[in-house]
């Protein structure tokens, strides 16, 4: 094999002395020898070579980049970056890529995406997070006071939500092909409120209406005729939303006041901490792949049979996973969960 690359580094010295370029001298080796033996690519860096008067037709010494290098060094560079690419790594270490990728491989490092998270949060808001979890941590002396949370929160919800997978197909067969999304597909928006129980109230929002501090309003009088019939014993209200501007607005906040709710305190850009978010809209969220809708009524009478159909437990769950994530949250720094 040696020889073999010796007597092409020969052919392209030949070439090159005759005057040909590095094109025509990869065709008429690949034609003279065997199609394929050698690379444009490689027959440029030897012209480059030859142009700068080195004629040499070894390769280079590469003594200096040696397999043997320092762990720690290693360690230490991939603590103040861990997203540096291995070629990186290697030039940082005077070593080839090879060693840093075997080097990774036996002490058990992986190359992974990093989860994409709501926000970047600044020093004040992961203080704010911690701060406001602690607070919920020690509002009662037990968490029985959860089972009186009603949360809620909106979402867009497709009439048609493609979604690519995985097809088992013959060696000569070509997957069929996914329509992407269209840009601003046909949707409609879902305001929903639940606690332990289950959902207390839900509604969709005629086309062309965005969720106004007036419309929050009257949806919140809907649902507290709702929650007066269906669950009179249901005693205090502690309400979680999240800090959208509707929910904020002083008519919002004067009206939760007049119902006698407590407003339990929400950190800004914080999905993680919103049951609806983390545990309702993810379940419907994956329920819905696939799925395609052709009228409203469609989409009423699937999420009608899909909030009906969850067990008790699942909407205890989602709930009573407040206590762990608020310490988790405090555990962390302010940081974010990643699930």
């Amino acid at each position: 094999m040696e020889k073999s690359k010796k007597h092409i580094r020969h052919c392209l010295l030949f070439e090159f002395q005759l005057g040909h370029s590095a094109t025509e001298a990869a065709a008429n080796i690949c034609r003279a020898i065997a199609p394929g033996i050698i690379s444009q690519a490689t027959a440029y860096r030897w012209f480059k070579r030859f142009a700068e008067k080195n004629y040499d037709l070894d390769d280079d010494n590469r003594s200096e980049r040696s397999d043997k290098m320092d762990l720690s060094n290693l360690k230490d560079l991939l603590e103040a970056d861990p997203r540096q690419t291995t070629r990186c790594l290697a030039s940082a270490l005077g070593c080839c890529h090879t060693t840093i990728e075997n080097r990774l491989n036996e002490f058990g490092y992986r190359s992974m995406l990093g989860a994409w998270v709501p926000h970047d949060l600044t020093l004040t808001q992961q203080y704010q997070r911690v701060d406001i979890c602690t607070s919920l941590l020690s509002l009662k002396r037990t968490h029985s006071w959860l089972d009186h949370i009603i949360t809620g929160d909106e979402k867009w919800v497709l009439y048609i939500n493609n979604t690519r997978k995985r097809q088992w197909i013959g060696p000569t067969q070509r997957p069929v092909p996914t329509p992407k999304p269209e840009l601003h597909p046909k949707k409609v928006m879902l305001s929903v409120w639940w606690g332990v129980h289950g959902v207390v109230y839900w509604e969709l929002l005629p086309t062309n209406t965005t969720v106004t501090a007036h419309v929050y309003c009257a949806q919140l009088d809907k649902l507290k005729r709702k929650l007066e019939v269906d669950r009179p014993n249901h005693g205090k209200v502690y309400f979680l939303h999240d800090n959208a501007r509707p929910h904020v607005a002083k008519s919002t906040r004067k009206k939760l006041l007049d119902f006698g709710w407590e407003i339990l305190p929400h950190p800004p850009y914080s999905p993680d901490l919103a049951p609806t978010d983390y545990h309702l809209f993810r379940s419907l969220s994956n329920s819905l792949r696939g799925k395609e809708f052709e009228q409203e009524t469609d989409i009423v009478e699937y999420l009608t049979d899909f909030f009906d159909s969850q067990p008790k437990e699942f909407y205890r769950r989602g709930i009573h996973s407040l206590s762990k994530r608020w310490q988790e949250v405090v555990d962390r720094d302010g940081g974010y969960i990643i699930d």
